[in-house]
């Protein structure tokens, strides 16, 4: 069974990010697909320190939830991260976790699906959904789409309830997702997954 993970970046979890996983983990279940939801938000969590432990040993210096979760996402198939807006930037707690987990986690992240989830009173939420998707686009990781960009508008889960197009955009969001896995679980096995180059950094100093 295909599976996708589901980081909660917000320090509550029954907030308005934990009502729009809810959505997505109501829908993935019709679809048949797994689901973990993991909470991040509110654990207290290190940032990289450079210290380059992970390229010699695979995993990161500090064993915390990093390490735990690398596992997980090694075996999924999708991954959502979801965070509240704070100064029109993710949850500071988020992004820690989020540039050890993808910089220390040396497997290949090619062709799993990712998905960006935000939720904001009013506004930051585009600028966030930016930051959060950057993770996916510079790991040749596919992202879902939806009929909107992926976020809810409240500041509490109940004012999430009120946030119908919000909902229905999660509905979709899983629905695309799901289709997405499947697709390309499909592709993979009649076609294999693209070749790849060895790869070219290019340094712009001249000596």
């Amino acid at each position: 069974m295909s599976k996708v993970l589901l980081i909660n970046g917000s320090p509550h979890p029954s907030g308005c990010i934990g009502r729009a996983f809810k959505e997505l983990v109501n829908e993935f279940n019709k679809e048949g697909i797994e689901t973990e939801i993991i909470q991040v938000g509110n654990q207290k969590l290190s940032g990289c320190i450079d210290c380059g432990y992970c390229k010699k040993n695979n995993h990161c210096v500090y064993n915390d939830l990093v390490c735990e979760v690398s596992k997980k996402f090694e075996q999924a198939d999708g991954l959502i991260v979801g965070s509240p807006v704070y100064y029109a930037s993710a949850n500071g707690t988020l992004i820690s976790f989020l540039d050890r987990l993808f910089y220390s986690s040396r497997f290949d992240k090619t062709m799993k699906v990712g998905a960006a989830v935000v939720s904001a009173r009013r506004g930051g939420n585009t600028a966030t959904f930016d930051e959060l998707n950057k993770y996916f686009t510079i790991n040749s990781m596919p992202v879902a789409a939806s009929q909107y960009w992926n976020m809810v508008h409240g500041f509490t889960s109940e004012d999430v309830e009120q946030d119908l197009e919000g909902l229905q955009t999660m509905r979709t969001l899983a629905k695309n997702m799901s289709f997405l896995i499947k697709s390309i679980a499909l592709g993979k096995e009649k076609y294999g997954y693209p070749s790849k180059e060895t790869r070219v950094s290019t340094h712009f100093i001249k000596k």
